[in-house]
C-alpha cells in the first residue's frame, strides 16, 4: 500500500503538543531515565516549534552564557564545580523546569501560597548555614513543587519550590548522597538520605544564586575548565 493510501488517522496538533508536554514533565522528575539534557533539549525544540517559535531557545541560550549558565558542554558544565557529582542531571533538570514554567508546560505537584512563599525567601539562605538533610528540608519547608531525581534516598536529587506566579524565582535545593572520601557520586553511597549541598534561588549570576551549607561548601569540587572561571 504506498504512503497515500494510507488511511490511518494521525494525531492532532493539540495532541501532539499535550503529548510532548507530559513527556517533558516525566523527563523533568527523571532525567537520567530519559536520556538526561540531550532528551530535555529535544522535547523542548520540538515544543517550540509546535508553537511556532523555534528561534526561543536562541535567545534562552544567550541568557543562560550571560548568567554563566550555558557551556559548551550545556547546562550541566555550569554545575560540575559547584556539586561533587560529575553529571549532576537532578541540577540540570531544575534549571530547565525553570523555562518550561515560564512558557507554561510545568506542571507541579503543587505550588506555595505567596506568604509562604516570601518566608522561604526570606530565611533559607540563614536557614542553610547549617547542614541539612532531605528530611530536615521538606520537615521546614513541606514537600516539593516538584521532586526531580525520584524518592530512593540512596540517590541525589533537587527539591523545587514555586508559587503560581511565573516572575517569583523558583527555589531549588541541591542534594547529594556518594561515597566517602572525596567528590562522585560512587556505591554504596555514605548516607541513609542525602544531604543538602545547597540552595539556589534568584534570576542574576548562575554562581551569586547558590548559598552553600558547611558540608556542601567543603565537598565543592575543584575543576579547571575555560568556561568555568
Amino acid at each position: 500500500m504506498s504512503a497515500s493510501d494510507d488511511s490511518r488517522e494521525l494525531a492532532s496538533a493539540e495532541e501532539i503538543h499535550a503529548y510532548l508536554i507530559e513527556r517533558l514533565n516525566s523527563a523533568l522528575r527523571r532525567p537520567e531515565m530519559f536520556g538526561g539534557e540531550i532528551y530535555l533539549r529535544l522535547l523542548i525544540d520540538h515544543l517550540l516549534v509546535a508553537e511556532r517559535e523555534p528561534e526561543a531557545f536562541g535567545r534562552l541560550r544567550r541568557s543562560w552564557e550571560e548568567r554563566g549558565i550555558w557551556t559548551p558542554v550545556g547546562v550541566a558544565g555550569a554545575f560540575r564545580h559547584l556539586i561533587p557529582k560529575p553529571n549532576y542531571g537532578s541540577g540540570t533538570a531544575s534549571v530547565y523546569a525553570e523555562f518550561a514554567r515560564i512558557r507554561g508546560w510545568l506542571r507541579p505537584d503543587r505550588s506555595l501560597a505567596p506568604e509562604a512563599y516570601r518566608a522561604m525567601v526570606d530565611q533559607v539562605r540563614d536557614w542553610a548555614g547549617q547542614d541539612r538533610t532531605w528530611a530536615d528540608v521538606t520537615d521546614r519547608f513541606g514537600p516539593p513543587s516538584l521532586l526531580i531525581g525520584g524518592s530512593n534516598p540512596l540517590y541525589s536529587k533537587s527539591l523545587c519550590y514555586l508559587t503560581d506566579d511565573p516572575d517569583s524565582p523558583m527555589v531549588a535545593f541541591h542534594l547529594w548522597n556518594g561515597t566517602e572520601p572525596g567528590p562522585g557520586d560512587g556505591w554504596p553511597p555514605a548516607y541513609d538520605q542525602p544531604l543538602l549541598l545547597a540552595v539556589r534561588h534568584g534570576d542574576g549570576p548562575f554562581r551569586e544564586s547558590f548559598t552553600f551549607t558547611p558540608h556542601g561548601q567543603r565537598l565543592r569540587p575543584v575543576i579547571e575548565q575555560p568556561w568555568l572561571t
